[in-house]
Order: C-alpha cells, then sequence, then structure tokens
C-alpha cells in the first residue's frame, strides 16, 4: 500500500490469493449456514478471516520464482510498514478502549434512553431511526447500536401494534447510516487512511450522498407514522452525564478535530463521569479499555495480512492485471468509479463484513483511482458507502443476523423494510452518473 507508481506486467494468475480466500471464507459460509448449520453459531464466522487469509498469503508466497523468500518478506514489510497503515492501526486501538470504556459505563443505554424521552408516541418508528442514526454515529458501531435498540424496537412493535420486521428494519437503517459518517467507525478508518485522506473530508463527501438518503427514509417513516397509530414509549432511565461525553465526541468529530484528540478526549470524559457516577470504579475503567482493545485485534491482524498479501499481488501484477480488466469494461471517471463500487460490494457479499471488505478492496481501489484521477476523498468515500449498502442488505451479515436473533424474526423478513440502504445505492449511483466524464490517463 506504498505509493509506487510503478505497473507491473499484468498476470491474471497473481489475484489466486483473494480466490483462495474466497473459496475458504465464502464455502465454508455456505456450507455451516445453509447445508450444515452450528446451533448458536452464524455461518459465515466459523471459519476465521484471520485464517482464511493466513492460507491466502501461503500462495501469495509461493507465487513468483523470480522473487527469493527474503524479497518477497520485505516487499510484504513495505506492505504493512505504510504510514496510513500504521496511524490506523493506532486509531484502531484507541478505537476499541473508547468503546470498550463507554461499554462498560453504560453509556450506550442512557444515551438511547435520554433520547427515547424525547420521541412523542406517534412519531415512534421514525424517531427510532434518528436515535439509531446518532448512536451509530457516536459509537462507530452498527452491531453494537443494532444490540442495544433492537429490543426496544420490538417493544414499540408490540405497544404499538406495528410490523416487528418494519421496526426492527428501521433500527438497521439507522444503524448502518451511523456507522458509515462515524468518524470512530472501523471503516471509516480504513476507507480514510488506506487512501491517505482525512476524515473530515471524506465526511463531506459521504454527507451529499447518505444525507439525501436519510432524509427520504425519515419522510416515508413519517408519512406511514401519520397514517398509522401511536405507541406507548413511557418512560426511560438515564443519566445525562453518561451520555454527554458521546455528544462531546460527535461535536468534536463534525467540527473536524484530530481523530486521536476526539478519542483521547471521549475516552477521559467517560473515565471521569463512570467514576463520579459510581457506574465505573478505578480497576473496571482499565479493564474495560484493555477489553475494548482485544476485541480490535482480529481486525488490526486482518490489516496486517491484507496488507502483505496486496503488496505481494501488486508485485506479481495482480493490480494491473484488475486494472486492465476495468479499462476494457469501464471508461471515464465513472467508469472508474463504478468498478471501485461493485468491487467493494463483490467483495462485502463475499466475506460478510465491510471492514474486511474496505481493506481488501482499498489498495486496487487506490490504484483505479489514480489511473481514473479520481479524487482520493471521492474513493474513501465509495468504499465505505458501497461496503455499507451490501452490509447493510446481506441477510447473513452480522447487522442483520443479529438483529433477527434478538426479534426471533428471520433476517430474510427484514430486508423489505431497509429503506436507507436502497436509497443510498440510488444517490451513490446518481452522484456517479452526475460526474463530469473524463478519460483515463
Amino acid at each position: 500500500m506504498d505509493n509506487r507508481q510503478e505497473e507491473y506486467e499484468p498476470h491474471k494468475r497473481a489475484l489466486l490469493p483473494i480466490f483462495v480466500f474466497l473459496f475458504l471464507y465464502l464455502g465454508f459460509g455456505i456450507y455451516f449456514t445453509y447445508v450444515h448449520p452450528i446451533e448458536g453459531q452464524m455461518g459465515f464466522y466459523v471459519m476465521s478471516t484471520v485464517v482464511a487469509f493466513g492460507f491466502a498469503l501461503i500462495v501469495a508466497f509461493l507465487q513468483n520464482k523470480e522473487l527469493n523468500f527474503e524479497e518477497k518478506i520485505h516487499i510484504c514489510a513495505q506492505g504493512i510498514g505504510d504510514d496510513n497503515i500504521t496511524i490506523m492501526m493506532f486509531i484502531f486501538l484507541m478505537a476499541g478502549a473508547f468503546s470498550g470504556i463507554a461499554s462498560e459505563a453504560g453509556a450506550v443505554e442512557s444515551t438511547a434512553n435520554l433520547l427515547l424521552n424525547i420521541v412523542p408516541g406517534q412519531f415512534a418508528i421514525p424517531g427510532i431511526f434518528v436515535i439509531a442514526c446518532l448512536i451509530s454515529m457516536s459509537m462507530g458501531t452498527s452491531v453494537g447500536t443494532i444490540t442495544v435498540l433492537v429490543p426496544i424496537a420490538a417493544s414499540v412493535a408490540s405497544t404499538g401494534n406495528f410490523s416487528l420486521p418494519l421496526c426492527v428494519g428501521t433500527v438497521v437503517s439507522g444503524a448502518m447510516f451511523g456507522d458509515n459518517l462515524s468518524f470512530i467507525s472501523d471503516t471509516t478508518i480504513a476507507a480514510t487512511k488506506t487512501q491517505g485522506v482525512q476524515m473530515k473530508d471524506k465526511f463531506r463527501m459521504n454527507l451529499h450522498i447518505a444525507l439525501p438518503a436519510a432524509g427520504v427514509t425519515f419522510a416515508i417513516l413519517v408519512a406511514n407514522a401519520i397514517a398509522g397509530g401511536s405507541a406507548e414509549l413511557g418512560h426511560y432511565s438515564y443519566n445525562f452525564w453518561l451520555a454527554l461525553p458521546y455528544f462531546a465526541v460527535l461535536v468534536m468529530a463534525l467540527f473536524g478535530m484530530n481523530v486521536f484528540a476526539v478519542l483521547g478526549t471521549g475516552i477521559g470524559l467517560f473515565f471521569i463521569d463512570g467514576l463520579i457516577t459510581g457506574h465505573l470504579s478505578f480497576a473496571d475503567a482499565f479493564t474495560s479499555m484493555g477489553t475494548g482493545t482485544t476485541g480490535m485485534f482480529e481486525t488490526m491482524i486482518v490489516t496486517i495480512l491484507v496488507s502483505a498479501i496486496s503488496a505481494l499481488m501488486e508485485v506479481h501484477g495482480g493490480f494491473s492485471a484488475i486494472l486492465g480488466f476495468i479499462r476494457k469494461s469501464f471508461h471515464g471517471k465513472r467508469g472508474g468509479m463504478l468498478g471501485i463500487g461493485f468491487l467493494t460490494a463483490f467483495m462485502d457479499i463475499a466475506t460478510a463484513n465491510n471492514t474486511v471488505a474496505i481493506v481488501v478492496a482499498a489498495p486496487i481501489a487506490k490504484t483505479i483511482s489514480e489511473e481514473y484521477e479520481i479524487k482520493p476523498e471521492k474513493t474513501a468515500s465509495l468504499l465505505d458507502t458501497f461496503a455499507c449498502i451490501a452490509q447493510g442488505v446481506i441477510p447473513y451479515g452480522a447487522q442483520l443476523l443479529i438483529a433477527a436473533n434478538l426479534a426471533n424474526i428471520s433476517s430474510v423478513s427484514i430486508m423489505r423494510y431497509l429503506y436507507y440502504p436502497y436509497l443510498l445505492l440510488v444517490c451513490v449511483l446518481s452522484t456517479i452518473f452526475l460526474e463530469r466524464n473524463t478519460k483515463s490517463k
């Protein structure tokens, strides 16, 4: 993932490591989901991504006999040692610590309950959508948002006689909106740092795409609410001081503050508020931060493995082969943007993990963006947006599986109510086709 401008001789066989990964991960996922399900486990999470990428790396090392082992190690080291990859690793660690201490303090529940007390009963469903958007933007995780809000959405569906899949789909939609725009989401971190752009620049680019989709989604939900009934939301207990750090982090991020300063401030505020309110002990605060960072280890290892594989694939001619296919199939800047989008969506459909999809597609996307003169912040936005769309609608992804399990319904039943991801696809394709087309170099 370095800045080499050299274009190597294209070799399609250099793409074999990716196909090995897809065969192992997608093959085992399908088998353990549809052929031989394991009770209590999600099929696409039986085969670890780390193990699958480990085999892919072995295959990459076995290719290209013109290079010896030491030379291949050096190539991997260059890929892993890229400045943006190093920064991304540090941000992952801080984001993990932030998530861990916030969860231990009970801040997520307090924030959600605070917002729920403001929502009128008739507009419970559009209110839940807005709350999911805000919580996910603050937390930086769609799965965490879904885990907290789906039980509440199920209660709203029961008291208001609303469609349960609609309420659950509304939570998932809001969670994907926030995750796509959050400054501390691992998808945003991966998309921006692999392209070497500032998060605030990617945020502005994303906002032009995501906000119209969210606005139309909200309008649809409001129209449904006016035509439908009203839910009895009741009163939810909360602690304002525990909710405050999330709002502070959100505001600082929106003002474009350095992500390290934002996360550091958030951790400090949760530490102080947790101790003052009695929701955290001194020891628990540090333990929870350690647990949070540990939860990021798999993502970090995947990033290291993918960086090494990508560096080898580039030197072996894999990127040049993909670029050749893009040149034949897509023309001009619009074609390059579509190529990046479809590549990212395909990787997400195959891996059922939006962060992994971005990390895999990012170095290839960077090569395409340089070839087609696409702005780096636009490329980062496309990576995050298309991964968000695919991850938000696949019925075997963690988001829909967890939501379906919490609500005791099928993940497929939720798909028709995922208004936001579908509208986001319409919006991003519209921006691509409205882009002034230019010829590639």
